[in-house]
C-alpha cells in the first residue's frame, strides 16, 4: 500500500455504483484528461476478463469531497478495492494491464 496506518474503505454509496463481487477498480477521471480514456479502456478490459470485479469511473470534479478525502492529486488514479472495499493499492497515471492484473492479485 503507500504507507498509511489507516485503511481506507469506500461502500457503494460513496461510489455510486456496487462494489465487485471480488474486487473493485475505481478510476478517477476528469473530462479533458486523455490517459483517462486509455484507462478505461484497460480497467474495462480487466474486469470483462476476471470473474466478481467491477470498474467503477469517478468524475474527480463532481465529486471533491472524495477527492480530499482520498487524497487524490491528479487524474487517472486507479485505486483497487477488496471485497470488502477497503483500499489494497494505489496508483496514478495510465496503468498497464499487466500491472492492474498484479494489484487484483492483492485483493482477491
Amino acid at each position: 500500500m503507500d504507507g498509511r496506518t489507516q485503511p481506507q474503505r469506500l461502500d457503494a454509496a460513496q461510489l455510486g455504483a456496487e462494489l465487485g463481487e471480488r474486487a473493485t477498480l475505481v478510476q478517477f477521471s476528469s473530462a479533458f484528461c486523455q490517459p483517462c480514456r486509455a484507462t478505461r479502456r484497460t480497467l474495462d478490459e480487466v474486469a470483462g476478463m476476471v470473474d466478481g470485479v467491477a470498474h467503477v469511473e469517478i468524475d474527480a470534479e463532481s465529486h471533491l469531497d472524495l477527492v480530499r478525502r482520498l487524497d487524490i492529486a491528479g487524474t487517472p488514479t486507479v485505486l483497487v478495492l477488496d471485497a470488502g472495499g477497503e483500499v489494497v493499492r494505489r496508483a496514478s497515471g495510465q496503468p498497464r494491464t499487466v500491472d492492474v492484473v498484479a494489484a487484483l492479485g492483492h485483493a482477491i
